[in-house]
């Protein structure tokens, strides 16, 4: 088996993996003005292993000139591809370079193919099987069988359990792991202990007659929010792009730990509908607002975040990671941010909690430990070669390759 690691290896974004030079195991974006994508390719046949920008953005531009690779993907990786496309080429009206046209999206019906979690299907003449990653709804580990290797290809991945998600427990047979490594270098704390402790800030906060915005990623996190405020009885309002995200997966209920729970959670936020003047008397209200960009690049947020600001009763309640350069970093680092060109002083509390979707350290090696006779390539992290460098004295056989890089294995 022949493997190219095209994007998506020593830095997080536009990751793709070129399988024999026919399979391409995702396709992402990475941001910034313009996005950048990976190498252009034609591939015989396309698996995503799940729907965020990194990973599934630039897919409709494989389709480009009428080219109609077969998609495979989970229902709500299909439906969740959908929306970042849309909203992908909305924000990028205007522009000469965007990634992709909207015919290429509407192209992506035409190329989809849709499968379950342990239901083996042929893509490009190998045998490939999606398991559940337990990261976002629809995220999959890629299992592909040439006949004579074994592949497993992670995509990101979680082994501890979500409110929104159960972790991952997949670990199928395989002669090489293709393994992301974003927080490698990371060990949390307790996940029960973290979810108390917000909801005792959220609390606390609107009891003393302060407003909290939660900014949330749209896909993942804003749904987890919202069931942990349901879960402590605590009423939210819910904006941006993580409500269409949250209507979508109403679609794929057996892609959810609880749909039950994920329901009455839908039933218990309130929904945004209706611009800035609304936005600014929500703003005013003791209350919860969970909205995008989780790191305050855009969205509601910049809304929200600006009128709540002047106010040390209130708190901004950040769970997500905060990309350093990002409005969200320098808030949390320097109790300021700029919003909309204009760098603002913020006098309301800032906490930061850590309910990631991915695994820490001690998440990948536990999941790696049914795999110390595989080859190994660590991908996806700052810091792969240190990842891949402590596995190997821990006696891996384990390399971080870098982009462009093909490997026989």
């Amino acid at each position: 088996m022949d493997i190219r690691f095209l994007g998506g290896v020593d830095a997080i974004g536009r990751s793709a993996l070129l399988v024999n030079g026919s399979l391409l195991l995702d396709y992402g974006l990475e941001g910034g003005t313009p996005v950048r994508t990976p190498p252009d390719v034609d591939p015989d046949a396309v698996v995503v292993s799940h729907a965020h920008l990194d990973h599934v953005g630039a897919v409709p531009s494989l389709l480009k000139g009428g080219r109609r690779p077969p998609i495979h993907w989970t229902p709500p990786t299909r439906e969740l591809a959908d929306l970042l496309a849309r909203d992908t080429l909305k924000l990028q009206a205007g522009r000469y370079d965007r990634p992709f046209t909207r015919a290429e999206v509407g192209a992506l019906g035409e190329a989809s193919e849709t499968h379950g979690y342990g239901e083996p299907f042929t893509a490009a003449g190998h045998e490939v099987t999606l398991f559940d990653a337990g990261h976002i709804p629809g995220s999959a580990h890629v299992l592909v069988d040439d006949g004579e290797t074994r592949l497993l290809y992670t995509g990101d991945f979680h082994v501890a359990d979500q409110r929104l998600l159960t972790g991952s427990t997949a670990r199928p047979e395989a002669d090489v792991v293709v393994c992301e490594s974003t927080y490698a270098d990371v060990t949390r704390g307790d996940r029960r202990e973290t979810e108390r402790r917000f909801a005792r800030e959220l609390r606390e906060t609107v009891h003393r007659g302060g407003t909290v915005v939660v900014p949330a990623f749209a896909i993942g996190r804003t749904q987890e929010a919202m069931l942990v405020c349901a879960a402590h009885d605590i009423d939210c309002y819910v904006d941006g792009m993580g409500v269409a995200v949250a209507k979508r997966l109403r679609r794929t209920p057996g892609f959810l730990r609880d749909f039950e729970a994920f329901r009455s959670a839908m039933g218990n936020a309130r929904f945004v509908t209706g611009g800035g003047a609304r936005r600014n008397r929500i703003a005013r209200q003791n209350t919860v607002i969970v909205t995008t960009s989780g790191m305050l690049t855009g969205g509601p947020a910049m809304t929200y975040v600006p009128e709540v600001r002047a106010t040390p009763t209130n708190l901004v309640a950040f769970v997500g990671h905060q990309v350093a350069g990002t409005p969200g970093h320098d808030l949390l680092e320097r109790g300021r941010a700029e919003f909309d060109g204009r760098v603002l002083p913020v006098a309301a509390r800032t906490e930061s909690f850590d309910f990631s979707a991915h695994a820490d350290g001690d998440g990948l090696r536990s999941f790696l430990a049914d795999y110390r006779d595989a080859r190994v390539f660590a991908v996806h992290g700052d810091a792969t070669a240190r990842f891949a460098a402590d596995l190997r004295a821990d006696g891996f056989n384990a390399a971080a390759p870098a982009a462009g890089e093909s490997r026989t294995v």
